[in-house]
């Protein structure tokens, strides 16, 4: 297949257009963290890579609107007659790493990777799980995303505030997809709050496994004190609980829990400097945060070496990135700990069938060629108008708390008291 691709249809390969569109899909409601929100909807932005001979390779990133479409649009010229078989000359062209000191374009890679990983796989009729040395498994386990939520704006469901709302949420996505991992991300109410909160959540679901991911919301003495405070569940790890490698490295010293970060250690020369002074056991790979798929697999084999653990991780995710994440942890063999995903928060996904089922806490990974999910063009073009009608909205803002600004450590943390209208505005 490959010789004859290459003496015949290389050529055809190349890339002649690239085309990107940015589209809204509703969350079930919104979700806090420790930065500000996201308001009941993801914004994403959808890229499309097509060869010459026809092909369409699929990529995808987060927010950004109309700027991050701009910026799929000015990478034209630099990949017009690229080989989409060329990965690591296309990581020079977009991400040098001393141009990128002032054009830091890691999640366009990642976008424009996921799409060539997904031609090539069409190109050869085979999963992209098989490019990348093929599976070891079948399927992926997630763990249950769990937030705390203002109800949604037209129902009025959906809030998660308190211990009670917070365990019954757990439970009604145990019963519908089979988790039996709890992630909770805090940093949003007061520590002690959140403290309560976790451990109901944990001794609630007896053997089932719990994380805790504040966003490094937390100072350093606050974080020692809430990590020791959790010793006794049946912890993963706990994630981010403050700011800085050496601040991640002094928690290490006083909480016996695995810590994991998916800040901190976002590249390899991040990951060198972990290697050689231990502050985190476990890295948390996000096939965006880290500009592709490839750069997740180079950075897992590091890990193998030097024995840290690895988890795929989710920045918010529609079907196509999610494929890349099933893909990934498919091939992954040091992958010992369930995924992250928000894409259960979805109500709905623009590919062809919907949003991908979760049985037992697990997703199967696409069989299909290339990353195996294709676009719904009516779904797409419905999330299209939506995303125009609505605009984007700022990651880093709680429009329940317009005063405020996110701070780390924090201190000002939002009141659990305070129930919350469908709006984000206090009651």
């Amino acid at each position: 297949m490959l010789e004859a691709i290459t003496a015949s249809a290389r050529a055809d390969l190349r890339i002649a257009d690239i085309r990107a569109t940015t589209v809204t899909v509703p969350l079930e409601a919104p979700l806090l963290h420790s930065n500000g929100a996201h308001w009941g909807r993801f914004v994403r932005t959808i890229v499309e890579v097509e060869t010459e001979g026809g092909l369409i390779g699929l990529g995808e990133l987060g927010g950004g609107g109309e700027s991050a479409a701009a910026a799929i649009a000015g990478l034209k010229q630099y990949l017009v007659g690229h080989d989409p078989f060329a990965f690591e000359l296309l990581h020079f062209k977009i991400c040098n790493p001393t141009s990128a000191l002032y054009n830091n374009r890691t999640q366009l890679h990642a976008a424009i990777e996921f799409a060539c990983l997904d031609i090539v796989g069409k190109a050869l009729g085979v999963p992209v799980s098989d490019l990348l040395g093929g599976r070891v498994r079948d399927e992926v386990e997630f763990a249950s995303y769990l937030f705390f939520r203002r109800p949604d704006e037209v129902t009025g469901a959906g809030e998660v505030r308190t211990t009670e709302q917070l365990i019954e949420h757990a439970r009604d996505l145990k019963d519908r997809h089979g988790f039996r991992v709890h992630k909770l991300k805090g940093g949003v109410y007061p520590p002690d709050h959140e403290l309560e909160a976790f451990r109901a959540l944990a001794e609630s679901e007896p053997g089932d496994r719990v994380r805790y991911d504040p966003n490094a919301a937390l100072s350093v003495e606050e974080a020692i004190r809430f990590g020791r405070a959790i010793v006794d569940l049946d912890n993963d790890y706990l994630e981010d609980p403050t700011w800085g490698m050496n601040g991640m490295r002094r928690v290490r010293a006083a909480v016996p829990i695995p810590l994991a970060t998916n800040t901190m250690v976002v590249n390899v020369e991040q990951l060198a400097a972990n290697v050689r002074d231990p502050a985190v056991e476990i890295i948390l790979l996000d096939t965006t945060f880290w500009g592709g798929i490839r750069p997740c697999l180079k950075a897992a084999a590091i890990c193998e070496a030097f024995q840290l653990g690895i988890a795929v991780h989710s920045s918010g995710e529609l079907g196509v990135q999610l494929a890349t994440m099933l893909h990934l942890g498919a091939v992954l063999p040091n992958l010992a700990l369930a995924a992250d995903a928000h894409y259960h928060h979805l109500v709905d996904d623009i590919i062809v069938g919907g949003k991908l089922e979760y049985r037992d806490g697990r997703i199967a990974v696409p069989t299909g060629p290339g990353l195996g999910v294709e676009l719904d063009r009516d779904r797409l073009a419905e999330y299209a108008e939506l995303y125009q009608r609505l605009g984007g909205y700022q990651y880093d803002r709680d429009p329940g708390r317009p005063g405020w600004f996110a701070h780390s450590p924090n201190q000002v943390w939002a009141d659990p008291g305070e129930p919350h209208a469908r709006n984000g505005a206090v009651r």
